[in-house]
């Protein structure tokens, strides 16, 4: 099984936020492929289907962005699923709105979900899919853009970002993950 988290917080008041856009590519892969998203089960919205005839489980943690890595390592532990078939999508601000990339480890680059995924798994070698939510603009408080909601512009721009993470997770399940790289790493401008 593969397991796909998407970064966010809980709560309808972040929805639409920057930093909720990893449980946006979730739902639109749990509406893509008809998996219900309903059980709550190890601090998170699972559920489980087909995605390019590979079995996943789809996740969108509940314990707030920071604390993310606590349902991962449950999920991962109880299931038994190595690291290798672990896949998160998550929000990145050195990327342009709607700009993706793939990495295959790395530090956490400052983002707190991802930073309390590496303490509670204990590694930093797993498949990430960031999504650019564009740079802080000068003079704002990290915590506060992130936390922001999009403007109508910004949106337009989002759903390429989303589409392309999309693609991203069906890629690496159908061809890999060098070719999903090739594919689907887009920086924008």
């Amino acid at each position: 099984m593969i397991v796909i988290a998407g970064l966010g917080n809980p709560g309808s008041k972040y929805d639409g936020t920057k930093h909720n856009v990893g449980f946006r590519v979730i739902d639109k892969l749990a509406c893509d492929y008809n998996i219900n998203m309903t059980k709550l089960k190890h601090k998170a919205f699972i559920g489980e289907g087909m995605i390019k005839n590979k079995k996943v489980m789809l996740v969108k943690p509940q314990t707030y962005m920071n604390l993310s890595g606590e349902s991962i390592r449950e999920i991962l532990n109880f299931y038994k699923v190595p690291m290798e078939n672990f896949i998160v999508i998550y929000d990145d601000i050195s990327l342009p709105i709607g700009g993706t990339r793939i990495r295959e480890k790395g530090s956490a680059g400052g983002h707190n979900g991802i930073k309390n995924i590496i303490s509670q798994t204990g590694t930093d070698v797993f498949l990430r899919i960031k999504v650019g939510v564009g740079e802080k603009p000068n003079g704002w408080d990290l915590a506060d853009y992130v936390l922001s909601k999009f403007t109508k512009d910004e949106e337009a721009s989002l759903v390429g970002g989303i589409d392309r993470a999309v693609s991203a997770v069906e890629i690496i399940l159908s061809e890999g993950v060098k070719e999903a790289m090739n594919k689907t790493n887009q920086k924008l401008r």
